[in-house]
């Protein structure tokens, strides 16, 4: 039986040249920092590193959601639907819009305190989720950049699944290398006059700016 699981995953996977390829696309990919980063980087430098590593979880676990929707046909139906991508965009940008706003109107008196008291990790995880599964250029990027890896001969929704999560991994990597990044340089910064101050208009701002950027930017192409 091990041997049969062994043989069926080999013939799910590229030939190693390809593999390859494929490891180090998708770390090109993943290391370019992008809204995810952008949510993660705003995170760990105004909530520390826990905030950070629980932003990074709920990102990869909604890009793994891309993955397998995209593995599924989710892609598709937005290639083909305006209506269906524009939905789920502008439901994305509308949560990244509300969280900045919340974040703007939480009292000054709370600034001084410590962040994570006021966002617990399961809810920085929860808004990270969201944050990437409502993006639906996620699911059409695996839909463009997976196929190419795809062998002919092999189930290509188990394959898209397979190295969908695998570049997931390969981000999530990538994402807590930014993460623990910034989370570090955060003391420093929170030390210079003002800097703490404006850690709420720092986060509403990176908040509502990433969500305004997310409603305009370009089509489902």
């Amino acid at each position: 039986m091990s041997d049969l699981s062994h043989g069926v995953l080999a013939g799910m996977l590229p030939t190693w040249p390809l593999l390859v390829a494929f490891f180090l696309a998708s770390f090109v990919l993943a290391v370019t920092p992008g809204p995810g980063v952008f949510y993660i980087v705003t995170r760990a430098l105004t909530q520390g590193r826990r905030a950070g590593l629980a932003s990074v979880a709920g990102v990869a676990l909604g890009n793994l959601g891309n993955a397998i929707g995209a593995a599924i046909g989710l892609a598709a139906v937005f290639a083909i639907s305006s209506l269906a991508f524009a939905i789920v965009k502008y439901a994305g940008a509308a949560y990244l819009i509300y969280l900045g706003v919340h974040a703007l109107r939480s009292p000054p008196d709370d600034v001084a305190a410590p962040l994570l008291a006021r966002a617990t990790v399961r809810t920085i995880f929860r808004d990270g989720f969201v944050v990437a599964l409502l993006n639906p250029k996620t699911a059409i990027f695996f839909a463009a950049f997976l196929p190419q890896f795809l062998n002919p001969d092999a189930s290509p929704i188990g394959q898209s699944a397979l190295l969908g999560a695998m570049f997931v991994l390969v981000a999530a990597a990538t994402d807590s290398a930014y993460a623990l990044a910034a989370s570090a340089v955060a003391p420093a910064l929170s030390q210079l006059r003002g800097v703490r101050s404006a850690g709420r208009y720092l986060t509403a701002s990176a908040l509502i700016g990433l969500g305004v950027f997310t409603a305009a930017s370009g089509s489902r192409r």
